[in-house]
């Protein structure tokens, strides 16, 4: 289950300029669940690195307690085939991201023990592309 908007209202964007040092401000509390784990760098993140957090987490926790994923990649990137040339215009798009930032929750998790929820976390946090932090409800 690859994540992807249905629709979007462009289908080509810009890049973007590269803000490492820039903090989150929005996404930096738990809203679900009791657990969650949050980003502590920046990254694009693509829709197989989310998918296989959450199966890493799934997996752990047996289908008891209950997931959330707080990001979804809405991004488009586009890329040139092999040994196309340059020029020619902007190449077609293949995959779609989302830019994390360091504060995001990224994952959240509810119904379960805290140690059983830190493990799966933990496994989950070793897919993504960052450094991340296992977070408790306050």
């Amino acid at each position: 289950m690859l994540l992807m908007p249905k629709k979007v209202k462009h289908r080509k964007w810009h890049k973007g300029r590269s803000r490492k040092r820039e903090v989150e401000t929005r996404g930096t509390d738990l809203s679900y669940g009791d657990f969650g784990v949050k980003s502590l760098g920046s990254a694009w993140l693509n829709s197989r690195q989310i998918e296989a957090g959450r199966r890493s987490i799934t997996n752990h926790l047996k289908r008891e307690g209950r997931v959330w994923i707080r990001v979804f990649p809405d991004k488009p990137i586009t890329r040139k085939a092999a040994e196309v040339g340059m020029g020619k215009g902007k190449g077609s798009v293949d995959h779609y991201v989302f830019p994390v930032k360091p504060g995001r929750i990224i994952y959240e998790v509810g119904g379960v023990p805290e140690d059983k929820a830190k493990e799966a976390l933990r496994k989950a946090g070793h897919k993504l592309p960052f450094k991340t932090r296992f977070v408790t409800k306050d």
